[in-house]
């Protein structure tokens, strides 16, 4: 593992960011960096059908967690 030289400003984008998301700093990075990468070779598919992919890909299913209306 390396270290990667970040500025100040978007380190601190990185940390609140973990705390919303309820991952480490490095973990919350490695998120950001592999979705980056994801988006770039993947020019023609939004966020969302990429996220969708890559669940999929990693066999979960959203449509067994459909959410009800109480």
């Amino acid at each position: 593992m390396g270290i990667v030289n970040i500025d100040d400003d978007l380190r601190d984008q990185v940390r609140r960011a973990s705390k919303v998301s309820c991952r480490s700093i490095n973990a919350q990075a490695a998120y950001w960096i592999k979705v980056g990468m994801l988006c770039e070779t993947n020019p023609t598919l939004s966020f969302t059908e990429i996220i969708e992919r890559e669940l999929r890909s990693a066999g979960v299913s959203a449509q067994s967690l459909a959410v009800s209306e109480a």
